[in-house]
């Protein structure tokens, strides 16, 4: 039996969603959900409905998991736990200051209903977040290091276009690299956030819009622009289709730390993605914790989840057996 996933939303992640249900044996697409008109959204999976979001408590019993494809700045914290009310869910809420926050809220409505909510799945948060408690768990002594990019970050770039008077934007994360080589070489440092990554933002503004305004409000926006050094470019809508088009990013997770009686050998564990689509990466991560969240409901293990609660045998179409002898 398949299991019967909707998505909320259509945005680029939703997309990357999508796809990653259509090259899943054991996942099927049941309709998508939108604020949009309806009749105006065109998926690419045929003979799937598009729902208007206004009537999706009508699905209640004919979806397994509800993928949520919205973004951190203003439809997650709404959304997850509105949804985790009605159906088991998955979302990307990707603002890290506000995590436990909204770890609590979705709790409460997941065990309420009796439902699994589990939250801030991708790379970062979610996969990443995993490397580096493996990795503090390996070498206790020692510190972690996060670089981002150089990349377009979907979370950043949707909180620019949030603005009044923004029409679209892009924004690139960019890691120092002065800072990285500092990490690789062996070393321990002690970095501000403003000493590990650049924020480079490329805007298009509404016409008569107060760019001086525009600018304010990105490099003084908390949780995402204000502890950084961040430029901010405008340019015309042509330019940023031509030269802002992709969503490529990526990252790598550093620990350094050591081992020995005396703490005299030094250790590196690096893990690293480079991604040609953003959007449709987290959307296969997104995919698989979807078959986690519907394992999970099976089982009775109700409430709120992150990636850190979550065997990652439940992420997988294989068997236990089929893992042992194939990745093991």
């Amino acid at each position: 039996m398949s299991i019967r996933i909707g998505i909320s939303g259509y945005g680029n992640l939703s997309k990357g969603v999508e796809a990653a249900i259509k090259n899943s044996n054991d996942l099927e697409l049941v309709a998508v959900f939108t604020r949009r008109d309806p009749k105006s959204v065109e998926i690419r999976t045929a003979g799937v409905p598009v729902i208007a979001e206004s009537e999706i408590e009508s699905y209640k019993d004919k979806i397994d998991v509800l993928v949520l494809g919205g973004g951190s700045a203003t439809d997650l914290p709404v959304q997850t736990p509105k949804y985790a009310s009605l159906f088991n869910v998955v979302d990307s809420f990707d603002t890290h200051a506000r995590i436990p926050e909204h770890f609590e809220n979705v709790d409460k409505a997941a065990k309420a209903a009796n439902k699994v909510g589990i939250i801030s799945v991708g790379w970062d948060p979610g996969m990443f977040s995993m490397l580096r408690m493996v990795s503090t768990a390996v070498l206790p002594n020692g510190d972690n290091y996060t670089f981002w990019g150089r990349g377009v970050s979907q979370g950043h770039s949707d909180a620019i276009r949030r603005i009044d008077g923004v029409k679209d934007a892009r924004q690139y994360t960019v890691p120092v690299e002065k800072s990285v080589e500092s990490v690789r070489n062996g070393g321990n440092p002690k970095f501000t956030t403003r000493q590990m990554h650049t924020r480079e933002c490329f805007v298009v503004a509404e016409e008569g819009a107060d760019k001086a305004r525009i600018e304010k409000e990105i490099k003084e926006m908390p949780n995402y622009f204000v502890d950084y050094d961040t430029t901010v470019t405008f340019v015309s809508e042509e330019e940023l289709k031509k030269n802002h088009a992709g969503l490529p990013h990526g990252g790598f997770v550093i620990r350094s730390g050591k081992t020995g009686l005396e703490l005299e050998n030094n250790h590196i564990i690096e893990y690293r993605l480079t991604l040609d689509s953003n959007p449709e990466f987290t959307g296969s991560v997104l995919a698989a914790y979807a078959r986690a969240a519907y394992r999970l409901s099976t089982e009775g293990s109700f409430g709120a989840k992150t990636v850190f609660d979550i065997a990652p045998a439940y992420l997988s179409e294989l068997s236990g057996a089929e893992l042992r002898h194939r990745l093991l």
